[in-house]
């Protein structure tokens, strides 16, 4: 694929614009670009999250297939609206969930494949930065698209479900620490049991929950953190079965404490296998994230599935509906 056009009205993303493509058209905004539709044959909506709905529908309506950042809306019922406009239209998209190809997400999905952790019980995945300085920009001060919520809570979320299916409750605390928004947030999502109809569990107070009541009868229990104010960040992930542990401690160069531990990583191994004291280096399947772009050109070519239905990303944006309404009621919330 080539880049053939672009929109950008700040005038230092311009000259990165032209520095990064040369040749392509460059619009102040996206209507003017939607009436040169011969220059491209894929728009990739990368807007700040608040414009995601407004952006998706002005493409829907000009045609063009598309690719949606995440999340695709900052609530649930706006997210069902985007799908069902483009359906009218008749024009496809897809969803820049490119998290699914993350190493440790493929290494962790064959060693589940595999049957290597037994039966798995607990999910725990911690997105944390050590971050004092909050970056001044729309992601930390908007309190409408921005916070961690919108901005990591998507890819925890997909993640969880992508391996362990169907979420049927949620109980979440968030926090603005530091900024306007959530820069703190803890999700408890449980999964539906296999071969159970996900939307049967009735919610139940979180005092219930945390002090004898007990959750509703599930499959696997996801713990997922993100933060920004984090002074010593992970493990990034640690998975808990009756056969064994996966763990990963550090992620993406990002400083941890824990980061030593992976440096002993052999290579073409991502994560450990870990029995008590006994631990082994997982062998990493081939991909990364260059293979969602790869999937989107056999999915326009006809060749292939959409590489992300738009309606798994619709039950996310559920999902993070019922984690808010749960951070602001204290309680366990039916999804």
């Amino acid at each position: 694929m080539t880049v053939t056009a672009v929109v950008a009205r700040d005038s230092g993303r311009r000259v990165q614009a032209v520095g990064d493509w040369p040749g392509a058209r460059l619009f102040n905004d996206l209507p003017s670009m939607l009436l040169e539709p011969g220059l491209y044959d894929l728009v990739v909506i990368a807007s700040p999250s608040s414009l995601h709905a407004e952006h998706a529908d002005a493409v829907s309506v000009a045609g063009k297939p598309f690719v949606l950042d995440k999340p695709i809306a900052t609530t649930a019922a706006e997210a069902r609206r985007v799908v069902s406009a483009a359906s009218s239209s008749g024009t496809p998209f897809t969803v820049f969930h490119n998290r699914r190809w993350d190493p440790e997400q493929l290494t962790l999905a064959a060693l589940l494949d595999r049957g290597d952790l037994g039966k798995v019980h607990t999910f725990e995945r911690h997105w944390e930065r050590w971050r004092p300085k909050p970056q001044q920009r729309w992601k930390e001060n908007d309190t409408v698209g921005g916070g961690l919520l919108l901005d990591l809570g998507p890819h925890l979320v997909d993640s969880a479900t992508q391996l362990f299916g169907p979420v049927v409750a949620v109980y979440a605390e968030t926090r603005a620490l530091s900024t306007p928004t959530e820069d703190d947030v803890f999700l408890v999502l449980h999964h539906a049991a296999p071969g159970s109809r996900p939307g049967v569990v009735q919610g139940r107070a979180a005092a219930d929950v945390l002090f004898g009541g007990g959750p509703p009868a599930t499959g696997v229990v996801s713990r997922l953190w993100a933060g920004s104010l984090v002074g010593a960040p992970g493990p990034r992930t640690r998975v808990l079965g009756d056969g064994g542990a996966y763990l990963v401690n550090s992620f993406e160069g990002d400083a941890s404490p824990f980061d030593v531990l992976d440096g002993e990583q052999p290579e073409g191994t991502h994560g450990w296998l870990v029995r008590g004291r006994e631990r082994t280096a997982v062998a990493q399947p081939r991909g990364g994230h260059a293979d969602f772009y790869t999937a989107v050109a056999e999915w326009l070519a006809g060749e292939a599935e959409v590489p992300v239905d738009p309606a798994d990303a619709v039950r996310t944006a559920e999902v993070l509906d019922a984690a808010r309404r749960s951070a602001k009621e204290g309680r366990l919330i039916d999804v």
